[in-house]
């Protein structure tokens, strides 16, 4: 348990610190944005849930074959999630975070390929995540198209 309590704490932990330091600010309210952008409220909820996720995920993935594929297709992903918040509201570059976002949404989906024989939990905990970054990719194209 002390293993899922590291994985749960750093991935969460990082997460909010990354959130916490890359924020949208001025430039990102100043931007023409579609009519289904969810309330401010919205993003840190989901993302503490889904980061909760993604870390048990990955746990339950470490403790079965830490150097396997899987378990480096996550922390791939994973390095694709944290990337993302500085290079969209630090950097300002709308175009390159959503190239991340695709690939993060391949990585994912590769993630729940590979685990879906081996640990259906693993990989059914990552579909909400998949989804939401699915949207989060409609979403920042459509920021994209209108500024």
């Amino acid at each position: 348990m002390l293993q899922l309590l590291v994985f749960v704490v750093a991935v969460v932990g990082i997460g909010w610190l990354i959130g916490a330091t890359n924020l949208p600010g001025e430039w990102y309210a100043s931007l023409a944005k579609p009519d289904f952008v969810p309330p401010n409220w919205a993003f840190p909820v989901a993302w503490t849930t889904l980061y909760i996720m993604i870390a048990v995920a990955g746990w339950r993935t470490y403790r079965r074959a830490p150097w396997g594929k899987a378990m480096l297709v996550w922390a791939a992903q994973l390095a694709l999630n944290f990337v993302w918040s500085p290079v969209m509201f630090t950097m300002h570059q709308i175009g390159a975070a959503l190239v991340i976002l695709v690939c993060l949404f391949v990585a994912i989906v590769t993630y729940i390929g590979i685990e879906m024989s081996r640990d259906r939990l693993a990989a059914a905990l990552f579909v909400p995540y998949a989804a939401w970054v699915a949207f989060a990719g409609v979403l920042n194209a459509a920021i994209w198209r209108l500024n």
